[in-house]
């Protein structure tokens, strides 16, 4: 993602404020993860290029096989694999991520038609796609019970090396979509739009969507 999640600091969910808020929060986390998946799902339809982490995934779907879903269920445990030497701790919504995301974007696949040549159509699923893609990332950030495990790799290199989040987030997308792109994921306009809105996009959504106040 194309935010910086260091800002939202994790609460703990057996603290007091945390577990009379548990519930919503509960609820917001996986309803969040699964519009996520959905809004993976409508880019992917609209063939007009994917998230920088979805090319990865496409691309070894292409070229080993699998569902977009599965592959990218297994490249989130590999990725939480690597919070180890960064001693990264895992939350609740982490593993959730990793297993609510992929099944969610399978099953939107297998229910979304597929939409043809129409441009205004292809469009306007990019443009659902990225905003819904935006509530969903405020959402399940915003419950504060543990970042993905794409997010927690960048902040944890942030952490050991000291190097900026926009240079470790840059580097580690670069390196993703040209790996994904190689493999034959979809790069195109909408992976630029993306890349380029989302951080805009979620950044006031989490005032809205982030669960009691912020944790010392």
């Amino acid at each position: 993602m194309a935010q910086d999640i260091s800002a939202v600091p994790a609460a703990s969910a057996g603290g007091p404020s945390g577990g009379r808020r548990l519930p919503r929060r509960l609820v917001q986390l996986y309803a969040g993860l699964v519009l996520y998946g959905f809004s993976m799902a409508l880019l992917v339809r609209a063939e007009l290029g994917v998230m920088p982490w979805d090319v990865l995934h496409q691309g070894i779907t292409r070229s080993v096989g699998g569902s977009l879903g599965g592959i990218s269920i297994v490249v989130g445990a590999l990725v939480l694999l690597l919070w180890i030497p960064l001693r990264q701790k895992p939350g609740v919504g982490t593993l959730s991520n990793v297993v609510m995301i992929g099944v969610s974007v399978d099953a939107s696949l297998a229910l979304l038609p597929d939409v043809g040549d129409d441009l205004v159509v292809r469009s306007l699923l990019v443009v659902g796609g990225v905003g819904l893609n935006a509530v969903a990332t405020a959402a399940y950030i915003g419950v504060r019970l543990g970042p993905g495990p794409r997010d927690g790799l960048m902040t944890g290199l942030v952490a050991r090396t000291g190097w900026s989040v926009r240079l470790v987030r840059t580097g580690i997308e670069v390196a993703v979509v040209a790996t994904g792109w190689l493999l034959g994921g979809t790069l195109g306009v909408a992976t630029a739009v993306y890349a380029l809105s989302i951080g805009p996009l979620v950044q006031p959504l989490l005032r809205v969507f982030t669960v009691g106040p912020p944790q010392s």
